[in-house]
C-alpha cells in the first residue's frame, strides 16, 4: 500500500470528536492533543507515523509559528514515502494575562491543529474558530458606489 492509499484510508475512518470546552464562548472544539491522541491507534494499523514540526518566522514585522503535520511511512522511509501540509499563526504580542511563552505555545497548538487538519482533512467549518465572533456583532460597512466622473471615478482610473 502506497503512502497516499494509506493516508487516505486515515482520512476516511479517523473521528475525532470535540471534546474540549470553551467556558467562556460556551462551545465545543478540538485541540491538536485531541487530533494526535485519535491518530495514533492508525500508526500502528497502517506502518505510519506522524511527525510536527514548528518554525518561528517573521514576515512585515510579525512573528509568527509555521508549523508542519507530516505523515511518514515507516515501511519505506525514503523522501517519496512522507506527505505533509502546513499552517501558520501569528504570534500575538499584545494578549492580556498570557506570559510571552503562553503566547508562543498558544500560536503553535493553533497553527499545528490546523496544520493536522488539513493534512488529514477535518472538516473545521462548523468548528467555533471559523465561526465564534466572541460576543461581536460583525460590523459592515456599506459598499461605496462610484458615479461616472466624480471626482473619485477619476482619482481611481488615475
Amino acid at each position: 500500500m502506497t503512502i497516499l492509499e494509506k493516508l487516505k484510508n486515515i482520512q476516511i475512518e479517523l473521528k475525532v470528536v470535540k471534546s474540549q470546552t470553551n467556558a467562556f464562548g460556551k462551545y465545543k472544539y478540538r485541540s491538536a492533543e485531541d487530533i494526535l491522541e485519535a491518530v495514533k491507534p492508525f500508526e500502528d494499523k497502517y506502518k505510519v507515523v506522524f511527525k510536527i514540526t514548528d518554525e518561528l518566522k517573521e514576515l512585515a514585522g510579525h512573528v509568527y509559528v509555521d508549523s508542519e503535520a507530516k505523515v511518514i511511512d515507516t515501511e519505506s522511509p525514503d523522501r517519496e514515502s512522507s506527505i505533509s501540509s502546513t499552517a501558520q499563526a501569528i504570534i500575538d504580542f499584545s494578549a492580556k494575562g498570557m506570559q510571552m511563552p503562553q503566547r508562543t505555545g498558544a500560536a503553535s497548538s493553533y497553527a499545528k491543529k490546523y496544520a493536522l487538519g488539513n493534512l488529514l482533512l477535518i472538516d473545521d467549518n462548523k468548528d467555533s474558530d471559523a465561526t465564534n465572533t466572541h460576543g461581536k456583532v460583525a460590523q459592515v460597512a456599506p459598499k461605496a458606489v462610484l458615479k461616472i466622473g466624480s471626482p473619485e471615478y477619476n482619482k481611481v482610473l488615475d
